[in-house]
């Protein structure tokens, strides 16, 4: 078989990922819509919407401190049983105070990729899956790939409230509220993978061993903090340029209908999504840090020039040259963050990395409206690009030297 390197494990969790991912594709979309149907203002919206990214930073920080000790697979399911009450508290009422908890506690995902506690545990587990350590950048590739194709496909769903309105006369409220039972049964789904896990996917330690955060050696953590501190640049430098904003400026410039930008961000999605597998094999000629930083850095020039652009059609091939290069780190990234650390400390590093990521990430795209209203409407991308690069030569300067134990032989 072709995927016979990864472990039965491995295959379940790249299922979870996409039968996950694919819920949050679509209800990414579809979420904000239906609290402004039921009467909620902008500011209102906007609480809601942040009370799903404090839950990734809660369900994270929790993730590090304790998955290791209560049980990876005690913790993925949980958060799984988490997905399923949420979906059903925002199917059965549309009280402010309870979407305000179902927000808090549901792992809900809107922000048009994963950043929640799923992926840090996930992240952790990933090499414990393939039977070869030069395998552990394909396993990273083969999972963005699939959950970034599944995302795609979920947005896709998205359009099922108008086919149920058109066709069964259900009114645009209750049309939506049928994702959310969908959400619902897809959840259920994911526990059921979650609990087919086996026992090989927990922290392998000897009797009494400590597995608590305080196990983590000093360097590690000078290594995280570091690696936190540089990563916190990345999101807030990203979130200048999320996909809204993007899509914003081409309408808002060009004058590209609602048609034309979904399919500039599907082909997108789609280059991004192969772009993973090529990021593999870079990886395995130059090293994790060099690809890392070598892709990173044309695709934030790109960034940069996409704010000149002059017409349409440039502006869309700058883009589309930007979007086949600026996520090639991602796999490199998660493969190299767990390569350095001892396999006890991979949960910490993971969360803790990662919540500093969505930290980040949750301030600037307000910064980003300010900046378009102060200075022009393309300034968030020089800013985002001039912010990206900065980080890419912070993580040469500081990473270039610790390899992982595959680039040392």
């Amino acid at each position: 078989m072709a995927l016979d390197w990864i472990s039965r494990d491995g295959k379940l969790l790249l299922y979870a990922r996409i039968v996950r991912t694919f819920s949050y594709g679509f209800l990414s979309i579809v979420l904000a819509i239906y609290l402004k149907l039921s009467g909620f203002n902008e500011i209102l919206i906007g609480i809601v919407l942040s009370a799903t990214l404090v839950n990734s930073v809660i369900f994270n920080l929790f993730s590090s401190a304790y998955a290791d000790r209560i049980g990876r697979k005690k913790i993925l399911t949980l958060y799984a049983v988490l997905m399923v009450i949420s979906a059903v508290i925002f199917f059965l009422t549309s009280n402010y105070v309870a979407l305000i908890i179902a927000a808090l506690i549901g792992t809900i995902n809107v922000t048009g990729s994963e950043v929640g506690a799923f992926l840090s545990l996930e992240q952790a587990i990933l090499p414990q899956t393939v039977n070869n350590i030069k395998k552990r950048n394909s396993i990273f590739a083969l999972y963005n790939m699939v959950g970034t194709f599944a995302m795609a496909g979920g947005v896709l769903a998205s359009g099922l409230p108008n086919f149920l309105e058109h066709h069964f006369g259900l009114d645009q409220i209750s049309a939506i509220k049928t994702l959310f039972i969908f959400y619902a049964v897809l959840a259920l789904v994911v526990m059921g993978i979650y609990l087919a896990l086996s026992k090989k996917i927990e922290i392998q330690v000897q009797s009494g061993q400590d597995v608590s955060r305080k196990s983590i050696s000093p360097q590690t953590r000078r290594i995280i903090a570091k690696m936190s501190s540089l990563f916190a640049v990345d999101s807030f430098a990203g979130g200048f340029v999320i996909q809204s904003i993007v899509a914003f400026w081409f309408y808002s410039k060009f004058g590209a209908d609602l048609t034309m930008l979904s399919y500039i961000f599907s082909i997108a999605g789609v280059l991004t999504a192969v772009s993973f597998l090529l990021a593999t094999k870079i990886a395995s000629k130059i090293g994790l840090i060099n690809t890392m930083v070598f892709t990173h850095i044309p695709s934030n020039i790109l960034l940069i020039l996409l704010a000149f652009a002059p017409n349409f059609s440039l502006a869309i091939l700058l883009y589309m040259a930007r979007m086949s290069l600026s996520q090639m780190d991602v796999p490199s990234r998660q493969s190299y963050i767990v390569s350095i650390v001892s396999e006890n400390e991979r949960v910490a590093a993971a969360g803790i990395t990662n919540t500093s990521r969505n930290v980040a990430q949750a301030v600037s795209p307000s910064l980003a409206g300010a900046v378009i209203q102060g200075l022009s409407l393309s300034a968030p991308f020089v800013v985002g690009g001039i912010l990206k690069i900065a980080y890419d030569i912070g993580i040469f300067v500081n990473f270039r030297k610790i390899k992982p134990p595959e680039e040392k032989i």
